[in-house]
């Protein structure tokens, strides 16, 4: 296939979700086809299974302008931008209108199971950059199709793909045998059957992002509740206790982002949770009772727990991009000039610098990882950055290269520096101060007086959904 005939082909955007709607909405607007393949039965499809947790981000933070442009006709206006829309609202106010705007450039039920070069497989050379992409996906119906692409964004994020209880990154033992017990989600505790399998009981929460603090927060709104008492939650932590365990708190300039660190905390400080300091978890067992107990590395044992939500973030599945040339940092699975940019060692959601196609590049010309699954294990990702990764993208791709490089965007602070490498670390290492690692325990932990106590942010009011929310 010649040049110009690729250049006829659509451009295949993997994923229906905020980027991948987003990407649509860009190509359409520089006067590219695009075809947009989600694997679920809607658009926003994973947006839609956390639609009862509200976002730390406005809605003025989450609609793309060529989006928006791109709805305007149809009379749709944006919802109050300085409100906080929750998952549902996202899909149903934003997402399901743009997917239906694109009309049949959005085909659900589709998923793509491998990428490639049409008759290169990823070992060949010759004449590779020459040849379209080749795209098979699965159809819900059983159905099979093959077809070819000029570029490929691949905007299917990292949802599915949660990360294990382990603390070594892999499963721990026992944890697939004990799946009717564990959850990878933040549970809708409005939900009468999720409400009944929490309430009264005593659940693990492994994780230290937002999601890990939204759970505690639903867990101690429910133990307050009438038909939640006994409601008992044990947070589970890497690393110790310290001043950025809870997030930006009051420095945090996505104020939501903040008020739900300090409701976190609240649920610690009024004994709805207990803290386990240094507990990295190696198998989770059965006890005699039929309860499960978590056993660490070091030998110390969690015994007594009925339930166990394991937060501890998302990995990007790439098994579906094996036959192409990916350039991955080794750690985070980002693209390799990405990976610094955006290394949770040293950043956090509001110190990563704008960056577009140059930094999403990969050996494969023409195939782009966007919106959260660039990111690839870095917890740090608004859907402002990938906005404006996509609309770099789509220049680049329409070969206008001068608007592609011109990457502009600005980010709300966190207030805190630094992320997932600290984790690990000992709490005397953390503070500066001491030479010695506290032996890990149980503890309560205190709100300081010196930082406002945000209405014990209740559950109802504590937005969440990590970075992005998606």
């Amino acid at each position: 296939m010649n040049a110009a005939a690729t250049t006829d082909l659509p451009v295949v955007v993997i994923g229906a979700g905020p980027a991948g709607l987003a990407a649509a909405a860009h190509l359409v607007e520089r006067g590219i086809e695009p075809l947009v393949l989600e694997a679920g039965p809607a658009a926003g499809a994973a947006v839609r299974e956390w639609s009862h947790v509200r976002l730390f981000s406005t809605w003025g933070e989450v609609v793309d302008p060529a989006a928006e442009k791109l709805l305007a006709p149809t009379g749709w206006t944006r919802p109050d931008p300085d409100a906080y829309p929750s998952g549902g609202d996202w899909a149903e106010l934003y997402l399901q209108p743009l997917a239906g705007v694109l009309g049949d450039r959005v085909r659900t039920g589709a998923r793509v199971t491998g990428v490639s070069r049409a008759g290169r497989d990823r070992i060949v050379d010759a004449d590779r950059e020459q040849q379209p992409f080749v795209v098979h996906i699965d159809y819900s119906d059983g159905r099979e199709e093959r077809l070819f692409a000029r570029s490929v964004i691949d905007a299917s994020g990292t949802w599915t793909t949660p990360s294990p209880a382990g603390g070594s990154g892999l499963p721990a033992l026992g944890e697939q045998a004990a799946a009717n017990r564990i959850t990878y989600r933040v549970p809708d505790l409005k939900d009468p059957a999720a409400r009944s399998r929490f309430a009264g009981k005593r659940t693990a929460v492994i994780g230290t992002g937002a999601s890990a603090f939204t759970a505690l927060a639903y867990l101690a709104d429910l133990a307050k509740a009438e038909d939640g008492a006994g409601t008992k939650a044990v947070w589970i932590l890497r690393r110790g206790i310290s001043g950025s365990t809870f997030g930006g708190g009051a420095a945090d300039q996505l104020p939501a982002r903040g008020a739900l660190g300090l409701a976190a905390k609240a649920a610690v400080d009024e004994g709805h949770a207990d803290a386990v300091t240094g507990f990295r978890t190696e198998a989770i067992e059965r006890d005699g009772d039929g309860r499960l107990a978590l056993v660490a590395e070091d030998g110390r044992r969690l015994d007594g727990v009925d339930e166990v939500i394991v937060l501890t973030g998302f990995r990007p599945d790439l098994s579906f991009l094996s036959e192409v040339r990916l350039g991955l940092d080794e750690r985070l699975q980002a693209p390799l000039t990405l990976a610094p940019l955006i290394d949770p060692n040293q950043h956090s959601c509001g110190t990563v610098y704008p960056h577009g196609h140059r930094e999403l590049a990969h050996p494969e010309q023409g195939i782009y990882l966007v919106g959260m699954k660039s990111y690839g294990r870095a917890p740090t990702f608004l859907a402002m950055t990938g906005y404006e990764q996509v609309r770099s993208v789509a220049a680049a791709i329409a070969g206008d290269l001068e608007a592609a490089d011109k990457v502009e965007l600005t980010l709300p602070e966190t207030g805190v520096c630094g992320g997932a490498g600290l984790f690990d670390a000992p709490e005397s290492d953390q503070s500066g101060s001491g030479c010695c690692t506290p032996a890990p325990q149980v503890i309560q932990v205190r709100v300081p007086a010196a930082v406002p106590a945000v209405a014990a942010a209740a559950a109802d009011e504590a937005p969440s959904g990590g970075c992005c929310g998606s």
